[in-house]
């Protein structure tokens, strides 16, 4: 056996950077056709519900675009004849590429048959087929609609995940395949038959085996990560341990995964027999929680030292940086956690907090972030900035 290529720690981050498109400069006017090329590199973006600075599926194309026109997503996302997406569960609930489609129905047809969802969607979907059924024939019949306007949908069951049945039913044929959203109506999902939503030709695309869907899966997982560990490469479209333990030696074998060692990393290690390796990476961009360059936590330390965790959900009291931290990318290194804010009834971005990484000064990081900030405010569409005293000079604000 050929002894193992050895890659540096540096070396390693500047793969996964350029694999998520950082190396590139932004362009002057970004175009739908930039809005397409993030799409066919990243393959999706995430969607989440916070919205204390912006939709989570806004950023990635800002962090790399800059000031881009977010109705260009819109216009790939949902458009009836210009729509490039669909929404399915891919890491987490997400856009995603539509010709990813076909690869996903496995996926559908486990949820089906009540496997690989969660354990009370599951338990619903065996104990209420007959009035999921009743659900699918309103949609086929009304559609698209939401959640609440369902005529046989019952009430929520108080906050967050207190789903009606209605609500159930729809997230259950949701995870089945058998609807798909439309359209949303501010954050609000509105759910159709796929065959009313989705292009034909896609729909009756043939249907890979599930064993080849899951090996396309890895396959893009790598092209968008550039170099990854199991871990990493299961995550991106949150393949179950079992499946990705069975595909990864196929995917090396066929010459996909090539394994590497890298400085530090402990554990097998794959990289993109097409990635690239840029001899430096001059990024400047504030990235969400959200951005596949920071999901999985434990790749975010071995390849930057930072330890990342997003603190939405821990008590104010105990929480370390701030409600919305966003880190900050510079150069090559993530140097700073920036907790932001956007005030739209004010019509201004806050800045609660800057924490600095160890590694740099507050004064080596302040023009560039000033400018990352003044940026961000324009593309909201904020009129002013606000930041704690110390940070006001620094940042010429």
């Amino acid at each position: 056996m050929a002894p193992r290529t050895k890659i540096s720690l540096p070396q390693a981050r500047r793969i996964a950077l350029a694999a998520q498109g950082f190396h590139e400069a932004r362009p002057d006017d970004a175009s739908l056709r930039h809005v397409k090329r993030h799409l066919q590199r990243a393959h999706l973006l995430q969607i989440d519900s916070v919205n204390v600075l912006v939709r989570a599926h806004y950023m990635p194309l800002f962090s790399r675009l800059g000031s881009y026109d977010r109705d260009l997503l819109e216009t790939i996302a949902y458009h009836p004849k210009k729509r490039e997406t669909f929404e399915y569960w891919g890491h987490e609930a997400s856009l995603i590429s539509l010709d990813l489609h076909p690869h996903f129905r496995w996926r559908m047809a486990r949820a089906a048959r009540g496997e690989g969802t969660y354990g009370g969607l599951a338990r619903f979907g065996k104990e209420k087929r007959a009035f999921i059924e009743q659900v699918r024939r309103e949609i086929e019949t009304r559609g698209p609609i939401g959640a609440g306007e369902l005529s046989i949908g019952g009430k929520s069951q108080g906050a967050w995940w207190g789903w009606s049945d209605g609500k159930r039913a729809l997230e259950w044929l949701f995870w089945a395949g058998e609807v798909t959203t439309a359209t949303r109506r501010g954050f609000e999902r509105l759910y159709d038959l796929p065959e009313r939503v989705l292009p034909s030709d896609v729909l009756n695309t043939p249907t890979p085996d599930e064993n080849e869907a899951q090996r396309e899966l890895l396959r893009r997982s790598i092209r968008a990560l550039g170099i990854a560990s199991e871990r990493c490469l299961r995550d991106y479209f949150r393949l179950s341990p079992q499946d990705a333990k069975a595909r990864i030696p196929e995917l090396v074998e066929a010459g996909d995964l090539v394994p590497v060692t890298v400085e530090g990393w402990s554990g097998p290690v794959y990289l993109d027999r097409q990635a690239k390796m840029p001899r430096r990476v001059e990024a400047r961009a504030l990235v969400s929680p959200f951005d596949p360059i920071v999901w999985e936590r434990t790749r975010t330390e071995r390849l930057f030292d930072f330890h990342y965790r997003i603190e939405i959900y821990t008590p104010a009291e105990k929480r370390e940086f701030g409600y919305y931290c966003l880190p900050f990318v510079l150069g090559e290194k993530i140097v700073a956690r920036v907790d932001l804010k956007a005030d739209r009834v004010k019509g201004n971005l806050i800045v609660h907090s800057i924490h600095p990484e160890a590694s740099v000064t507050p004064d080596e990081i302040a023009p560039a972030l000033g400018d990352e900030l003044r940026l961000m405010a324009e593309w909201l569409g904020l009129g002013s900035i606000t930041a704690p005293k110390a940070w006001r000079k620094r940042l010429e604000l």
